[in-house]
This record gives structure tokens, sequence and C-alpha cells, in this order.
């Protein structure tokens, strides 16, 4: 790959305006090219910011190559000196104020100067301002890389932004792969188009080789590179890559108060958004399996309700180097002895949050670059707490995740869009399957991005996309359940099930089942919509007698079968909340609530009331 800076401006409107300044302030940078204007770093100009990334990226870069004018190529030259830069590296295109040949035949030139015809290229503004603390220079390569494909980097334009001129971008729409739909370079009316462009291309070499004949066919009159980058859109797949909100100066029309407020740090509108200075806490609740379960994770129905009672809650601050603290009692490292060690290790195994937030902040790191996130360059602090109780079925990996991630989305200050609800979920269903190897099924990470009360369809025609269809019930509808759940759960011990290895291999006993779940979960939405209490109670009792048929006694295990009998003892309808280790209950009219209490207690199961969650998040996928 070959960078080249473009630096070939004529007589910009902030250079003019520094000129005509009358105040004195800016006299000693009269002539001075904008590129080599002082930036807000002390000691450096914005062309200075630019080389620094340049050299710090690990881009593979084979050279750097800066295109200026006749007017400007001392100004440049001296900069060389000063700065390490080759002087060679320096293409004079010849021209002064009163004969510029534009963008297109400046790149051009530079291309065949730099003998780069047949390399990829990476394509800057030179004169372009920037965050260099935050903007990740290797992220785009990283993306352009993946996508294989030429990339040009966008912001969103907000009106409330001083620079909000359509008319002097290139406005462009990606799909959501990221690949460009359309682009219009400065169109001269409004448009739908809310996606700025900025010159920042990596173009692979074969439109390279498309560039040098358009630029070929087009000699006679100078044009802008948006022209050529609207051509290419329609010619071939381009994809865009959205940056953070800290790019300034763009584009020759910038004004001297543009600059001033630049040094000043002052242009806080539009999505430019200051690095977070206090700490960020999110929450993600447990969940109680009303109806359908396990049936999310073959291609079935469930009902999933977000309880108040439990929860994992996720805190993110920003600090100089990355750090993820470890729990003190859910990631120990410290023990009283040897003993302490083995009876700790023993009951709880060695399954702590710490691996969660790891793997969660890798899996944000990928999910990012493939999809056309750049991240600002933040360093922060992670930790977690919970009050979820380990190893009952209850949601608890995923709560941690899903706080973690919604701590990564408001730090990183990524909007809905970037990551909508049902991406989360799908997003967490991965962190926890493929980075961790833990078995589980979309359920769990759809009811803790929308919270509430939800119906989900994975039916296998929906999952094909990636997720499933999503409603909301009400809590209002909802009659009042209770919890059971083993006081001192272990994994030693547990069989494991096969039914994953029979439905996959066509046991019909299998998929007849997931499709009775699904069957009682449409019956218990619309019991719940009717606020038919013992209908749903007799629907719960269903779910448990058929998972029982299907995965048998010495799976489900003595203590789970327990819980359940106590609550049939007392007529009240009981089913597995998850996988196991606790049960959620409905009771019926003639159900003895105290003795159905004092019956648990009394061997030494907990119990406990259940208090739903509203919703969190506006479904649009029903």
């Amino acid at each position: 790959m070959k960078c080249i800076l473009l630096a070939a401006a004529h007589s910009t409107v902030l250079e003019r305006a520094v000129r005509d300044d009358a105040s004195g302030q800016y006299s000693h940078l009269v002539g001075v090219p904008k590129a080599l204007l002082p930036s807000k770093i002390e000691g450096n100009c914005i062309l200075d910011l630019w080389w620094k990334a340049i050299r710090a990226a690990r881009l593979d870069c084979q050279d750097t190559l800066l295109v200026t004018n006749g007017d400007k190529y001392k100004h440049f030259e001296r900069w060389a000196s000063a700065h390490g830069f080759p002087r060679t590296n320096i293409i004079n295109d010849g021209t002064t104020c009163h004969g510029p040949i534009g963008a297109v035949a400046d790149l051009d030139l530079a291309i065949r100067r730099g003998q780069a015809q047949e390399d990829d290229i990476l394509v800057i503004a030179g004169d372009m301002a920037f965050q260099p603390d935050s903007f990740d220079l290797d992220g785009v390569i990283r993306f352009f890389r993946k996508k294989q494909s030429s990339v040009i980097c966008y912001y969103s334009l907000s009106e409330s932004r001083a620079d909000a001129n359509e008319t002097q971008r290139g406005m462009l729409d990606v799909d959501d792969t990221h690949l460009v739909t359309s682009f219009v370079e400065k169109p001269k009316e409004a448009t739908p188009h809310k996606f700025a462009s900025v010159v920042f291309y990596c173009l692979k070499r074969q439109d390279v080789r498309l560039f040098c004949d358009f630029a070929a066919q087009h000699a006679s009159a100078p044009m802008s590179l948006g022209v050529f980058i609207q051509h290419l859109v329609r010619q071939n797949a381009v994809y865009g890559m959205k940056l953070p909100d800290h790019f300034r100066l763009i584009g020759s029309t910038v004004t001297l108060a543009d600059y001033q407020a630049y040094l000043a740090d002052s242009m806080k509108t539009g999505e430019q958004v200051a690095m977070p200075t206090a700490a960020i806490t999110r929450t993600a609740y447990a969940r109680i399996g009303l109806m359908g379960n396990p049936s999310d994770g073959f291609f079935g129905k469930t009902i999933s309700v977000s309880i108040q009672n439990y929860w994992a809650e996720a805190t993110i601050s920003p600090s100089d180097r990355l750090i993820l603290v470890p729990h003190p009692l859910n990631d120990p490292a410290s023990f009283g002895s040897l003993g302490d060690l083995h009876g700790i290790s023993s009951q709880e195994g060695y399954q702590g949050g710490l691996r969660l937030m790891q793997a969660t902040c890798k899996r944000f790191f990928e999910y990012c670059s493939d999809h056309g996130l750049m991240l600002p360059l933040r360093n922060f602090t992670l930790s977690y707490d919970t009050n979820i109780p380990r190893q009952v079925g209850l949601a608890g990996s995923s709560a941690i995740c899903t706080a973690v991630l919604q701590c990564l989305l408001s730090f990183f200050s990524l909007e809905q869009d970037a990551m909508p609800p049902h991406i989360q979920a799908s997003f967490v269903l991965g962190v926890e399957t493929k980075e961790l190897g833990i078995n589980a099924g979309l359920q769990d990470r759809v009811i803790q991005a929308y919270g509430g009360c939800v119906a989900m369809d994975f039916s296998k025609h929906l999952m094909e996309r990636g997720y499933g269809e999503y409603t909301q019930l009400g809590i209002d509808s909802l009659p009042r359940f209770w919890l059971a759940y083993i006081a001192e759960p272990s994994d030693s011990g547990k069989i494991h099930s096969t039914v994953r290895q029979r439905f996959d291999n066509g046991d019909q006993e299998v998929i007849s089942a997931m499709a009775q779940f699904a069957g009682f979960t449409d019956e218990a939405v619309t019991a719940i919509k009717n606020k038919d209490a013992p209908a749903l109670a007799d629907l719960m009792d269903a779910n448990f007698n058929l998972r029982r048929s299907v995965y048998g006694d010495a799976c489900l295990g003595e203590d789970n079968l327990r819980m359940v009998a106590i609550a049939r003892k007392h007529n009240a309808a009981a089913k597995f909340s998850g996988s196991g280790g606790a049960v959620v209950g409905l009771a019926r009219p003639s159900t003895d609530l105290r003795s159905l209490q004092s019956d648990f207690e009394k061997e030494k199961f907990v119990f406990v009331w259940l208090t739903p969650n509203p919703p969190l998040q506006n479904l649009a996928l029903n």
C-alpha cells in the first residue's frame, strides 16, 4: 500500500481570511498553506498530525507521497526537511492560483510519479484536522483488508454542525453490510442522504487502474475526487466506514471562525462527543423462561420475563491503560489456604465473570472492525458486580455480557443504529457460544436487550437472517409468579443431555417435542393477553411434563424434580426457569401460599416472589 497526501488547494477561504484579517493576530500565518497552519496540539501543524499517525500505524505502507502546487511547494519542502519526510516525495503539480488542475489530476500525477498504478493506495486530504488521541488509522486498514474492496470514510451530517452544508460535501447512503448504495458529489439541492464523506479513501488496485482511466478521460477540466467516487460506486462494490466525529476544517470553504473554534476546541455540536470523564454504569437483569424453553435453541418459540429481583451491572471509566477488574468474590485470586482454594473451586468451578468481560471486549472490537465503525482510541477500566445466583439457570452469564456491551456502546458514543437491540442479543450469544463455548440459545439475550415480557419466534426461516421475531406482551397482563432455586448448586454430578445430538440427527421424537413447545408458547400468548392465569398454569405444567419426557429424570436432576414435586403437592404450576437449578411457579386458587413457601424453605430451597421489569426498548421486529 502507498499513501498519498493531497495538499494542492489554492487560496482557500481560510487562507484569504487570514490574509485579510485586520486584527494582526494572524499576520505571521499569511501565505501559509492550510495544511501547515498550527493545530490545537501545541507545537504541531495539521500536517504534522497526519505524518505522525501514518508513521505510527501498522500499515505496511511502502511509501508516502505529498502532492502540492507551485505556489506552496517551498513551504512543504521546508516542512519536510524539519520533519523527516523525504523531500523527493513532495510532488509539485506546477500550478499557480490562476491555474489549478483539480484533485483528480493531482492524485493521478502522484500515482504516476509514485508508480502506484498496481498498488492499493490510501488517499488523505492533508489539510483536514482530526483528533490524534482518538483516531485509529489501523482500524480503517483492518476494515479495508477484511472487505477486500475500496473503502470511503464518512460521518453523520447533523444540522447542528457548523459545516452542515451538504452542497459542499459528497453525500452517501450505506446498507446494513456497509456497502455504499449511492453517492452524490456536492448535490445542488437538499437530498435524503445524511452521511457525508471526507477525502479519506482506501482504493484497491483494480480501482486505482479504473481511476487512472477516469483521469485520462477527464483531463481537460479540474475535477474533485468526489466525482470519481460517484463514478466508482456505480461500477464496483465500495464500502463505507463511519468515523467518530473528530474531523474538522474539511474542504476549501472553511472560514476563519471555523479555524478559531477548532483551536479553542469549542466545536461541541453535532455528533462530536468528548471522552467520558465520569464512570458509566449499565445494568442487565435476570430472566425467567416462562414458556417454550428449551426450544429457543431448536427453532422453537418461547416467552421470557425480565425480573427486577436479580441483576448484573458493569461500570466503565476512562483510564490510561485498559484494565479489567476481577470481582473479589466471583474471580478469587487470593485464598486462606490450599484447602480453602479446593473448597471454593469444587463448589463454584472456574467460571467467573472476568472471562465474560474479556471475551465481550474482544468480540466488540471485532464487531466494530467488521462493521465499519471506527472506535476512538480510548482506554478504560471495566468492572462488574452481580447478585444473580450462580448455576441456577437465571441467565447470569449473559447478564454480565449484556451489561458490559452496553457500557462499551455508551463509552464509545455509538448510536443505537450501530448495534440495535436484536443485534445486541445475537452478539452476546456469539460471545458465549463462539468465544467461550457455552451452550446457549437466544432467549436470555433477547429479553436482556428488550426487558419486559417478550414472546419470541425462532422459526428456521426467520433465523436465516440471524434473529427471530420478538413481540412485547405487556407486564400488566401477567399474574404473580414466584421462584424457587437451589441454595448451593454445584457443577459436579450433572448428566450431559443428548437432545441436541438427537435433534441434529433428525430424531422425530425430539423434533416433534420442539414443535409442541412452540405450540404451548402460542397458547400462552393468548392466555397472557386474556389474563387467563388458570390456562397459563396448565401450560406451564405441560411444558415441564414434555421436557421431562424428552430429557429424562437423570438429566433433569433430583433437586429440580423435588422442587416441581413440592409445587404440585400444593396444586401450583411449576417449570424450569432455564436450564435447571430454579423453577418458576404460578399458584392456583386452591394453593396455600404460606404452606408452599414453608415447604420449600424447609428443604433448604430459596423462595422469592418476582417483580417483572418494564420494557427497555421498543420492538420493531414483530
